[in-house]
């Protein structure tokens, strides 16, 4: 359970003093204890998180803390003790095993021949396409554009290539040659 560092006014519940000898703490300090942060972490996001938490906890602390002088051993147990929970925390989802397990081959997308019959089939159909519809499914699949890019380019709004690519789609799905593969 996390004790609220900051309440808002909308819960009726009032904040907590303001403590600006941590404020300047926090100042003076931060680049050593983010160095120590980041040495117990893998990424730098990780360790200003882990770096927060801890100052907040600090923070909550920092009334009962008595000796000021011994506050990086507080903040720095807070750092170890919280990255420790977040490792316990943590789902593995990763397993040591002797042998890398291989895919199996899910069926003819594995073959390159297949593939490139594939491949064949669909250009040949896509070539059965008048040139409008066949420009906008080029433009859309092929280079990967978007709708209002695809529409820019052939001069035409972009509710004229939604209809197109959709019409052309549709003739593409009742191909015969494509039907096959299905």
């Amino acid at each position: 359970m996390t004790t609220p560092v900051c309440t808002s006014a909308s819960n009726g519940m009032t904040r907590p003093a303001a403590y600006p000898s941590f404020a300047s703490y926090v100042r003076a300090r931060q680049p050593v204890l983010m160095r120590t942060a980041r040495s117990l972490t893998a990424n730098p996001s990780d360790a200003e998180d882990l770096l927060q938490t801890a100052l907040a906890k600090t923070y909550v602390a920092w009334e009962r803390i008595e000796d000021h002088r011994a506050l990086d051993g507080y903040v720095r147990r807070a750092l170890l003790n919280t990255r420790t929970s977040q490792w316990r925390k943590r789902k593995v989802d990763e397993f040591v095993c002797d042998e890398l397990p291989e895919p199996d081959p899910v069926g003819p997308a594995d073959d390159p021949a297949e593939r490139q019959a594939l491949h064949d089939a669909m250009w040949r159909a896509i070539m059965k396409l008048p040139a409008r519809q066949r420009a906008m499914v080029v433009l859309r699949y092929y280079e990967d554009l978007s709708e209002v890019q695809t529409a820019e380019v052939l001069g035409v709004s972009v509710g004229t290539v939604k209809s197109a690519v959709s019409r052309a789609l549709g003739k593409l799905r009742e191909d015969p040659e494509l039907v096959v593969v299905r």
